[in-house]
């Protein structure tokens, strides 16, 4: 089932879309349904279990801070950040939360009950929320999966987006997006604008796509202007301020030459603003966030289109780049506790890959090309961050992997579509790679530089 555009592009809060975003929506969720069951006049205690990677990395992931106020009523695309810090201020002194706005129990981050080696048959990002009431409790589980994305036991999906299955331009592949671009003789941007239709009109998803850019833009924009250290404890330095800086004293008109230094200089910004746990699009994920916004800056600033008309860019770059997000969710994964940093940069990058290569004037099968080089040359990353936290590699990976996306749609370009691999093919080794893939690998903080790198001698 085709992926709504606007599920894979959600603004929510920093810095993790599956260890805070989702925990944050699947707490909210579990309050509502309290309050509709009628289960809240009686409230006597609420019990979180965290299992896996929630558990593994929480801590440093803002987890338990984030269920703390989706409890409250709270949710990730809605509430400011800048109040965020002041609310758990509160509740840590008073030892309680007020449960969707309503009655006080006593929980705090202390009171959550981890089981890192727990891996519940579902997924690696696990918890379950308990409530007791004088008649008795009632519990539910949810696993946070990726992207924002939260099921349940039952398989409902939080997200609310989702096309219509019968509208005759879904797909479930890349093969059946190339074959509905031939059959319809049009771009894979119309393609998925179509696939939105049944529930928008072409002018409302035109609009809500110029509100993600523009949400994109304000936290690049809030990147550069901060300076200091970001939390956690690491000591990693805030670069973006001082970057900027430099380059708009280095380049004030603008001219290619300094083009990759502003798309590394927007993907270091937004993923700043990611883990100091500012306002973010998810793109598909917070910890990939600053990829898709350098690239869709490349694709404003130095290509023809994009200085013609930079607003019709966007919406195209987003739309192209959501149909092969939308694969990669269908058909593998975007999250890192499950496959690696190759489901969350990988699966950016070849979506950014993607709408470059379509704005830059690229045929279906090139940008399907564009799309498959990126993640062909992103299979097998670890997700391995130190401490837990969504900084190193993390941040400096967005800016690479950018990089990567353009370079793919530039080699893309360079030929006729035409190639040995085809993008359903290296998605299918991306899921298979990492199911493969080591545990210690998996957003656990157990393996690879997060164990390597003593965290009181870090430089990045």
């Amino acid at each position: 089932m085709t992926v709504s555009v606007f599920d894979l592009f959600t603004v929510g809060i920093g810095p993790s879309s599956s260890h805070t975003v989702g925990p944050m929506r699947a707490a909210a969720d579990f309050a509502a349904t309290l309050d509709r069951r009628g289960l809240l006049t009686d409230l006597t205690a609420v019990r979180v279990d965290l299992y896996g990677s929630l558990a593994a990395t929480g801590a440093g992931h803002g987890t338990m801070a984030a269920i703390l106020l989706g409890l409250e009523g709270h949710r990730p695309d809605t509430i400011d950040p800048e109040d965020m810090d002041q609310r758990l201020a509160v509740i840590r002194a008073r030892g309680q939360i007020t449960v969707a706005g309503v009655v006080d129990v006593a929980l705090t981050e202390d009171d959550m009950v981890l089981h890192p080696t727990t891996i519940l048959d579902r997924h690696p990002n696990a918890m379950t929320v308990t409530a007791h009431a004088a008649a008795g409790h009632w519990a539910q589980t949810f696993y946070s999966i990726g992207g924002g994305f939260v099921i349940t036991d039952d398989d409902t999906v939080t997200a609310t987006n989702e096309p219509d299955t019968d509208h005759p331009l879904t797909f479930n592949s890349g093969q059946d997006l190339l074959l509905l671009t031939e059959r319809y003789g049009i771009p894979i941007s119309a393609v998925m604008l179509a696939t939105e239709q049944p529930r928008h009109t072409e002018a409302q998803v035109r609009a809500r796509l110029l509100h993600v850019r523009d949400v994109m833009q304000a936290c690049q924009q809030r990147g550069m202007t901060r300076d200091g250290n970001l939390p956690g404890g690491l000591g990693v330095r805030r670069r973006a301020h001082e970057w900027y800086s430099r380059l708009t004293a280095e380049d004030p008109d603008r001219v290619p030459e300094f083009a990759e230094d502003w798309v590394n200089l927007v993907a270091l910004a937004v993923n700043e603003e990611n883990a100091a746990g500012g306002r973010i699009v998810t793109a598909p994920t917070n910890g990939a966030a600053g990829i898709i916004p350098a690239v869709l800056h490349y694709a404003r600033h130095y290509t023809p289109a994009g200085r013609t008309d930079p607003d019709e860019v966007a919406v195209r770059f987003l739309l192209t780049a959501g149909a092969i997000g939308s694969l990669y969710k269908q058909r593998a994964s975007i999250s890192g506790a499950e496959v690696g940093c190759q489901g969350e940069v990988g699966s950016a990058a070849s979506m950014a890959a993607a709408g470059l290569a379509e704005i830059l004037g690229g045929t279906p099968e090139q940008v399907e090309n564009a799309a498959e080089i990126a993640m062909e040359h992103s299979l097998g990353l670890t997700c391995d961050p130190i401490g837990g936290l969504v900084q190193i590699p993390c941040i400096e990976r967005n800016a690479v992997s950018a990089g990567k996306a353009i370079n793919a749609a530039r080699m893309a370009l360079r030929g006729d579509g035409r190639h040995r691999v085809s993008l359903d093919q290296v998605i299918d080794t991306m899921r298979t790679t990492g199911h493969d893939m080591n545990a210690k690998y998996k957003e656990t903080a157990t393996g690879g530089l997060a164990v390597t790198v003593a965290v009181n001698v870090v430089e990045c």
